[in-house]
């Protein structure tokens, strides 16, 4: 499911956080946030919003860990997360587990905002965010004990694991393999005409290793 904010509406609307739920391929747990009986919308849950809290959305909703407020109405120092870069966007910054934005300074119709790469960068007050830190924080630091658990990882990402590197193959499996030692034993720069199986390594690179250094630099 999507994750972002609703659409942009001139008044403030509340909703309720009925349920949590994980999403196969994302570090990050959802919330679903109902509006009404028929509308509603999914987003990264900030760390601290618990089931049955109620969630604002608005410029008149308060500061607090999970409602959705205009930059402009955002407190200075305060961690936002699904921050929005274009007004109504519904969130491009900050939807990673353990991510967060924070707002810097408001300068009329700007607000400088300290993005998690910690660049500052100056945004339009009527972009949106979510106030908090998105859970999930820390998930990457946990090692991976046994290699069929990043194979699952890998496959809800759609990604390829493990994949074995050529000069670890035998000589019949690939043209890099086989040897004593691992290395390739020839050129590994190939012809972008050459025949499936021996068009591996650097194809039709214009130059490989490393860069001469120039006289006096």
């Amino acid at each position: 499911a999507p994750a972002r904010s609703p659409s942009m509406s001139a008044e403030t609307v509340s909703g309720v956080a009925p349920t949590r739920l994980h999403e196969p391929g994302r570090g990050a747990p959802l919330v679903y946030i109902k509006l009404d009986q028929e509308n509603g919308y999914y987003a990264a849950a900030p760390e601290g919003v618990y089931i049955d809290q109620e969630i604002s959305i608005g410029s008149e909703a308060a500061a607090r860990v999970g409602n959705v407020l205009p930059l402009g109405f955002i407190p200075e120092s305060t961690m936002v997360c699904n921050l929005e870069l274009r007004p109504g966007d519904g969130g491009k910054i900050a939807k990673s587990s353990g991510s967060f934005a924070t707002v810097v300074a408001h300068r009329g119709d700007k607000t400088t905002v300290k993005l998690p790469s910690k660049r500052n960068v100056q945004l339009s007050n009527d972009c949106r965010a979510t106030i908090g830190i998105v859970a999930g924080g820390g998930r990457t630091e946990k090692p991976f004990m046994k290699a069929g658990e990043r194979h699952h990882l890998k496959r809800a990402k759609g990604q390829i694991y493990p994949i074995a590197h050529g000069v670890k193959m035998t000589a019949a499996s690939h043209p890099h393999g086989g040897g004593r030692h691992r290395r390739p034993g020839k050129s590994t720069t190939v012809s972008r005409h050459a025949p499936p199986g021996k068009k591996v390594g650097l194809i039709a690179a214009r130059n490989s290793g490393k860069k001469k250094r120039e006289r006096g630099s």
